[in-house]
């Protein structure tokens, strides 16, 4: 009986690491750039076109390769970074498995072109789906050059899950971020489909997070050290806040990691400055002994092993809640937006606004908290204005009596044998959603247009989604430019929420549209961008209302399609029956 065990051919075995290694153009990408970094490079040029699909090139000039050391790099399990096991307990280079370059080269059309400083001529080595075609001598310039063609060319299951070009291009722009940050002392320059997208020149870090995180926000630094590990970075104003850990950068030995331990340091001292669901814009760089940090966890590389894991995370939590409680961006804070754009943004009030819409419209206008000394200027809540003619309210909520405030929060109302509390901001957020609902439906969210455009710097899957789902925004009432690169000029805003942060949930649309990918419409997202747009509308916390004022809010909790619970899953009120009182008080 023939055995049914065999040994899996190089080539299978090639593809199957390469399903691990490389799932998309912006993991070859990492693996090239960081072997390029491993290398020794001061200059990393990367060049892609059509998302990296077609053509991925990474040109360096690091130490370089012999003719024998370039035909072992394409060999699995290769590497000049490990000798002996003991090596693998203090890793101190990016890379160190020698799977990547075989990997890639088993699913793409691979050519490689390396020469050492010390020899009159390079190497050039063509591969095509991890078979070599062809080695000759080639002349160049000290360092190495990959070229990676046609991706995917002979693994089409691989290739069917690629999102759209412009998405794969805004994850290697993402990439070659972090890598940029991690590295300021490098040079880097990134085209896509031959335009510049940008160049850096080695700099210090300050600079280089300002020029590709912090896009115009401010910074400020941290450090501190414990027997564990030291910990230091620049963290910006809470108001910076994204809608994603996208916005938080941390590395471990100039290594980008996405750890859970890390992250739940940060989301812990962050916790008393910002709402649940926010995640700060902050650099975070921790520094240790190589040997105290497990590596080897992932074949990204992502994920990481403390051997203190305890100390390292509280080390992390301290440092960072230091840094927070100096708050130093109380006395520096630069406003939203511009006071010329502010001033532009005052609706012309109405003076004969009644009935719920007034209630709705004094319950926005709570003026902000501003911290001083800094200028002001006088800031009212735009009125949203119903189109719609407005019928005398009928209903369950209208049949209340209305009985007072409790903690200026909720509203106690007394229906048929019961007594009923209502969440006030989850009932205004309630009932400004399906406004928000029927305007859409009807044409577009209201906007308002500034009298000088603001200027707004993206990230790469930001921008992305704002060109894809330019009109979909536009029906929001966000109307944004192009300005070139990743910067758009923002002409109008919606106008409910005008003087309400909308830079803040501009960020945070485009967070959400980003995460459905190319694949994604516009429509599968509608009622949650349409709830973002009504929670940023209304005050949230404690607000003191008049009767009148609760007893209209109930009269148009009736005129709307009105459900139990807002638009993020809240319950809106809470019934206390007759019977359940009098058990309560043994009465029964």
């Amino acid at each position: 009986m023939p055995p049914r065990i065999t040994i899996l051919s190089e080539s299978l075995a090639n593809k199957i690491a390469a399903g691990e290694v490389v799932e998309r153009p912006a993991s070859v990408v990492k693996e090239l750039v960081e072997n390029a970094l491993d290398a020794g490079a001061t200059d990393i040029r990367l060049e892609i076109t059509s998302g990296g699909r077609r053509i991925i090139r990474v040109s360096d000039n690091g130490h370089g390769m012999s003719r024998e050391d370039s035909l072992l790099a394409l060999e699995r399990h290769a590497t000049s970074k490990l000798a002996n096991d003991s090596d693998l307990d203090c890793i101190t280079s990016l890379g160190f498995r020698g799977e990547a370059l075989p990997a890639i080269a088993s699913v793409a059309r691979l050519r490689l072109k390396s020469r050492q400083g010390d020899s009159i001529e390079g190497t050039e080595i063509q591969v095509e789906g991890g078979r070599i075609k062809q080695v000759t001598a080639c002349g160049m310039a000290p360092g190495t050059e990959i070229v990676v063609e046609q991706l995917f060319f002979n693994t089409p299951a691989r290739l069917k899950f690629l999102r759209s070009t412009e998405t794969e291009a805004a994850h290697v722009g993402d990439l070659i971020v972090r890598l940029a940050i991690s590295r300021p002392d490098v040079a880097f320059c990134y085209l896509n489909d031959g335009r510049e997208v940008f160049r850096v020149p080695a700099t210090d870090l300050l600079q280089r997070l300002q020029r590709l995180m912090a896009r115009g926000t401010p910074l400020y630094p941290f450090e501190g050290e414990s027997a564990a590990a030291l910990v230091s970075g620049y963290l910006a104003p809470p108001s910076a806040s994204r809608s994603t850990a996208g916005s938080i950068f941390t590395f471990i030995n100039g290594r980008f990691i996405r750890d859970k331990v890390v992250q739940h340091a940060i989301l812990q001292a962050w916790r008393p400055v910002l709402e649940k669901g926010r995640y700060p814009l902050l650099a975070l760089f921790i520094e240790l002994p190589p040997d105290e940090v497990d590596v080897n966890v992932h074949p990204t590389k992502h994920e990481v092993r403390f051997r203190r894991q305890g100390q390292v995370h509280d080390t992390i939590q301290s440092v960072l809640s230091e840094a927070l409680s100096r708050s130093p961006w109380l006395q520096h804070t630069p406003p939203q937006l511009t006071a010329s754009v502010v001033s532009a943004l005052q609706p012309p009030v109405s003076n004969h606004q009644q009935g719920a819409q007034q209630a709705l419209d004094r319950f926005m206008a709570a003026p902000p908290v501003r911290p001083t000394p800094r200028p002001t200027v006088q800031e009212t809540s735009p009125p949203y204005t119903s189109r719609e003619p407005q019928t005398e309210a009928t209903g369950y909520f209208s049949s209340l009596q209305v009985l007072g405030q409790f903690q200026a929060a909720y509203i106690l109302c007394q229906g048929d044998n019961e007594l009923v509390i209502i969440d006030q901001h989850a009932a205004y957020e309630r009932v400004r959603f399906e406004q928000l609902k029927r305007s859409f439906q009807a044409s577009s969210v209201e906007s308002q247009r500034l009298l000088l455009p603001e200027t707004v710097e993206l990230s790469f899957a930001e921008a992305d989604a704002a060109r894809r789902h330019r009109q979909g925004l536009l029906a929001l009432g966000f109307e944004l430019e192009e300005f070139g690169g990743q910067t758009f000029l923002l002409h109008a805003v919606p106008r409910i929420i005008a003087t309400r942060e909308p830079l803040r949930l501009l960020h945070d649309l485009l967070a959400d549209l980003a995460a459905i990918g190319a694949s994604g419409s516009f429509e599968q997202l509608r009622d949650d961008l349409l709830s973002r747009l009504a929670c940023h509308s209304v005050v949230r916390g404690a607000h003191p209302l008049e009767r009148r004022q609760m007893e209209e809010l109930l009269k148009e909790m009736d005129r709307t399609d009105f459900s139990a619970h807002c638009p993020h899953g809240r319950p809106v009120s809470h019934s206390i029956t007759l019977r359940e009182l009098e058990k309560l008080f043994k009465r029964t």
